[in-house]
């Protein structure tokens, strides 16, 4: 596995311009997967046992954070993240925190899954940052409350150990642990802010809730669908496509660059599982001057084909190329039902949609490999 770069300690003290001229970050092998503690896919932060500078709900907006050197409250310097006031010891002879002493917050992922890397950003906290951060999960079925997670019945498996941190820096971790969870404990040592959570990785839906639903979006990530390449990301992820809910803006989709050759640019999709496809939606919403000019919709059933769309690999198009009209959602039901486990999107000549669904439900053989990966993976 490739090295992940490391940050420790302060960062300089502001001194003017722009605050992220000297913020310290590297790219990490695991972000191209999905961030499980997305707000928009539903996640939270349900409790903290400290949030006296800066609110414990900082840390999953989905914005990077931002700087105001000039913002002061009743309380002190309003940061844009989760701030917790310093921690002292018990008398004068012994003023310090002992190595136990920490604040923590408890996350619920917005989709369950297989955590693949997590993102502690320190962004702005450049010497008011925890020396050390920890992170575990843990995997509680329905909707517990913050004392149902901390009660003693419930395991916690650790992701992150006890690791030292940088201020204003992205600090990366892999995570290598093949299990299903629900919910995150983030823990800093002893005290200090954190400005964003990010939590990468692969959603393992709940094969009895989808076989309960029947017809479903078998496409969208928060079912198990997931983006595996793209063409073109210049303006933004082709992940917007499967998100939960319409675009509410043109940058809350996928858009190309303008391309001067003869060429297309597509996405290629995993479904949650083999689906018997029945219906699908194009949505090019807040695209206007930038949308597809037409699109055409194919899939594949099994792993084996082309990489990208250059031939057939496999492919077989269920919605021939169609001419797309700009911020409108375009909906179509196929003449037979059309079973596969991959999609390919592929748009002409280039431009962007919002929002991709696939309606659909399981096949026999879908239903039965979701489920025996839910089983494996301690669902």
């Amino acid at each position: 596995m490739t090295a992940i770069e490391t940050f420790t300690g302060d960062a300089h003290p502001y001194s003017g311009g722009d605050p992220y001229a000297d913020y310290r970050t590297a790219d990490f092998p695991f972000t191209h997967h999905a961030d499980l503690a997305d707000r928009r896919l539903g996640a939270g932060v349900i409790a903290a046992n400290d949030e006296f500078f800066a609110q414990r709900e900082n840390l999953l907006l989905p914005e990077p954070a931002r700087f105001d050197p000039e913002h002061f409250g009743h309380k002190g310097k309003i940061m844009d993240g989760w701030e917790t006031r310093r921690r002292r010891g018990t008398s004068a002879e012994h003023p310090w925190p002992t190595a136990e002493d920490h604040d923590w917050a408890l996350i619920r992922l917005g989709a369950p899954g297989v955590v693949r890397g997590i993102v502690v950003d320190t962004a702005h906290f450049r010497g008011n940052h925890p020396q050390a951060v920890s992170v575990e999960g843990t995997s509680v079925a329905g909707s517990p409350s913050p004392e149902d997670l901390l009660g003693d019945d419930v395991k916690w498996t650790t992701l992150v150990p006890r690791t030292p941190v940088g201020g204003h820096a992205a600090n990366g971790f892999a995570v290598a642990v093949e299990q299903r969870f629900t919910h995150l404990r983030l823990k800093q040592h002893p005290d200090g802010g954190i400005a964003r959570l990010r939590v990468y990785g692969e959603v393992v839906p709940d094969p009895a809730w989808l076989a309960a639903l029947g017809t479903f979006d078998v496409v969208a990530l928060e079912n198990g669908g997931r983006v595996e390449d793209a063409s073109d990301l210049f303006y933004s992820p082709a992940g917007n496509t499967i998100r939960p809910g319409r675009s509410r803006k043109m940058d809350d989709g996928w858009e190309t660059r303008r391309r001067r050759d003869r060429g297309h640019d597509w996405i290629r999709y995993a479904l949650a599982a083999q689906a018997k496809i029945r219906a699908l939606e194009i949505d090019t919403a807040y695209l206007k001057g930038n949308s597809a000019g037409w699109a055409s919709v194919s899939v594949r059933d099994g792993e084996h084909g082309d990489g990208d769309s250059g031939g057939d690999g496999g492919w077989r198009e269920i919605l021939p190329r169609t001419r797309l009209q700009p911020d409108t959602n375009h909906r179509f039901v196929l003449p037979e039902p059309a079973v596969g486990t991959h999609a390919r999107v592929d748009i002409f000549p280039d431009g962007g949609m919002s929002r991709l669904r696939l309606f659909g439900s399981l096949t026999e053989r879908g239903a039965t490999a979701l489920a025996a990966r839910h089983r494996e993976l301690g669902g």
